[in-house]
């Protein structure tokens, strides 16, 4: 990865699919961080010539680590945005939960309050157990809406929040404990909106979270 901070592992003249490493803010918050993603990625372009700019397709969590779709052009990001908006976007994450999770598989339809919205939203999450280990499962995710935190809220929900959660729930109440939120974007399978090819895109679990999988107790 660029500086340990990111990877491109796929571009084009409309796309870029980056792998993003932990901690790193994929845009600024109210706060108006710098070095975020968006810059770091623009400020590479710039340094190859390139004359248009990078813009975000979706957003993942600071902690969160994996693949993010990046537009070359606010036409290629609207186009690209349409395709999550009308769910035809496959995303597949990775998350390591505290406790055994008894269920092969399941299906989450929980509502998710929207603070923007001032509202309940639906919320639709898949998942099915790849592993027990221990006091951890480890989980596929696939949240069918893309709400904000939705598979954070819906894992701690059905009372298996993701190691290292701090918002959703208390660390200090795990005896498994991890400096950031166990969660990886695994894989995104989506149509390319200007070719029309099928894209599908992965990226290994980094190496902290597989310490964490294989850790003894």
């Amino acid at each position: 990865m660029n500086s340990k901070r990111y990877g491109i592992v796929y571009e084009d003249d409309y796309l870029i699919v980056v792998d993003k490493a932990p901690g790193v803010l994929v845009i600024p918050t109210p706060k108006k961080e710098t070095n975020t993603l968006t810059d770091l990625l623009n400020n590479e372009l710039d340094s190859r010539g390139v004359e248009v700019n990078a813009y975000p397709c979706h957003r993942i969590d600071r902690e969160t680590s994996g693949l993010i779709v990046y537009s070359k052009g606010k036409k290629a990001q609207q186009l690209l945005m349409d395709e999550f908006k009308n769910r035809r976007v496959s995303k597949r994450y990775i998350a390591v939960v505290q406790g055994t999770v008894r269920q092969d598989s399941g299906t989450i339809d929980s509502d998710i309050f929207s603070r923007n919205k001032n509202r309940y939203e639906k919320a639709v999450t898949r998942y099915r157990v790849l592993k027990r280990a221990g006091s951890l499962s480890v989980l596929e995710a696939e949240p069918v809406t893309g709400r904000t935190n939705q598979i954070r809220i819906h894992l701690k929900k059905i009372g298996h929040p993701i190691v290292g959660e701090s918002v959703y729930a208390f660390r200090k109440d795990f005896k498994v404990r991890f400096k950031r939120v166990a969660l990886h974007a695994a894989a995104i399978e989506f149509k390319h909106p200007v070719t029309g090819r099928a894209m599908k895109f992965t990226s290994p679990l980094p190496g902290d979270i597989e310490e964490l999988i294989n850790r003894k107790e």
